[in-house]
């Protein structure tokens, strides 16, 4: 099913229709090389020219440092072998840096292209950490003044970030003194209590599971990937016209945030995540993650694309209806109610789907998303790529 291609409800088709759905599949593919053709449309360094503030010389360098720091990142976390801390992009010096906990490793280590810092904390120690923050969580529940909870390479430790304004609770403060027993604990804040972006039906946008509307993340072979929370398996799903789609072949949610639905009844597929007029659709050509530090666009029915950056990975996030989901990327881009499931792309590489967060796009805020290879593994997907 597709409208009319010369308008803007017709662009709309296109990402439901075909840009963000599949053809069926079997074995995991968790990415593809970087293409050696531009990834950095006109209106895509327009885009970051005005969400980071940069000239339109600054935006090119900025898409290129960190594509090599994505291409970099494999190499120099095998250079430093166990003594690996974690990695990080530096927009200030456009360079990948790695933490290690062993100074023998660092010319290894800077041999790859990456810049070095020495720690305290290896990444086995900080996940260790984070593992048993995740157990302390399920054995005697998060109080909602706990928003999340992540290993943070950059000060090599565990960060829980409390709600402000709940930080004197009774069980938040045991909560937190229970969790610096485990290991390497650091306190900060947000704003306030994270949710899902689910929303109530509103006509003309992606797709429906009965009254809910979610939009759709990226096209794999069969159909797409989406959030968890957005429908069950076997949740039928209908697209902007209310007409069948496919059904929800596979969900999860708690504890993981994602879904993927069969396409058919005349819906096709695309490799494409939908511009929404503030750029140019974007062609999907693999999905090589993105470091921290890097920029990141996202893309969703109800607020269109915004940018801004990766913030953080592998964070628990436990949401206000007390439901955690673990292993998530946070980023400083924006969203609202309906733009669950939505695509995150840093150049044209697939990053996740969107989880939830706190705030919106008028005054701001932050949102975490499932990363998409572990979508792609779990269920034995194979990402649509140009």
């Amino acid at each position: 099913m597709r409208r009319n291609s010369g308008i803007r409800i017709g662009m709309s088709a296109l990402l439901v229709a075909g840009a963000l759905a599949g053809t069926a599949a079997a074995s995991a593919s968790a990415s593809s090389s970087p293409s050696s053709e531009p990834v950095a449309s006109e209106a895509l360094l327009a885009a970051l020219q005005s969400d980071f503030g940069l000239t339109e010389a600054e935006a090119v360098e900025r898409l290129a440092a960190e594509e090599t720091a994505i291409a970099v990142e494999p190499d120099a976390r095998q250079a430093a072998g166990s003594t690996f801390g974690g990695s990080w992009f530096d927009p200030a010096s456009g360079d990948l840096v790695v933490a290690v906990t062993d100074d023998t490793r660092v010319s290894r280590v800077e041999a790859t292209g990456a810049e070095t810092t020495l720690v305290q904390h290896g990444e086995a120690a900080l996940d260790a950490t984070l593992a048993s923050v995740d157990a302390l969580a399920e054995e005697v529940g998060a109080p909602a003044g706990v928003a999340s909870w992540r290993v943070d390479p950059r000060v090599n430790s565990v960060v829980i970030d409390l709600v402000e304004g709940q930080e004197s609770s009774a069980a938040v403060a045991e909560f937190v003194a229970a969790a610096e027993e485990t290991g390497p604990v650091t306190v900060g804040s947000i704003p306030e209590a994270p949710s899902t972006f689910a929303a109530g039906t509103v006509g003309g946008d992606p797709y429906y599971t009965g009254n809910v509307r979610c939009s759709i993340g990226f096209s794999v072979h069969g159909g797409f990937v989406t959030a968890g929370h957005c429908g069950p398996q076997g949740q039928a799903v209908s697209g902007w016209d209310r007409t069948h789609i496919g059904t929800f072949q596979g969900s999860s949610f708690p504890g993981n945030d994602y879904a993927w639905v069969s396409v058919g009844s005349g819906w096709w597929t695309e490799p494409v995540v939908l511009g929404w007029g503030a750029t140019s659709d974007q062609l999907v050509r693999g999905s090589n993650e993105a470091p921290i530090g890097a920029s990141i666009c996202r893309s969703g029915s109800t607020t269109g694309w915004h940018c801004g950056s990766v913030l953080a990975k592998n964070e628990t996030v436990n949401y206000s209806d007390g439901t955690q989901v673990r292993e998530m990327t946070k980023t400083s881009v924006c969203a609202e109610g309906g733009d669950s499931g939505g695509s995150y792309i840093s150049g044209d590489q697939a990053q996740g789907v969107t989880s939830g967060g706190w705030g919106n796009c008028s005054s701001g805020g932050e949102t975490w998303y499932q990363p998409l290879n572990e979508i792609l593994n779990a269920y034995g997907l194979t990402l649509h790529t140009a």
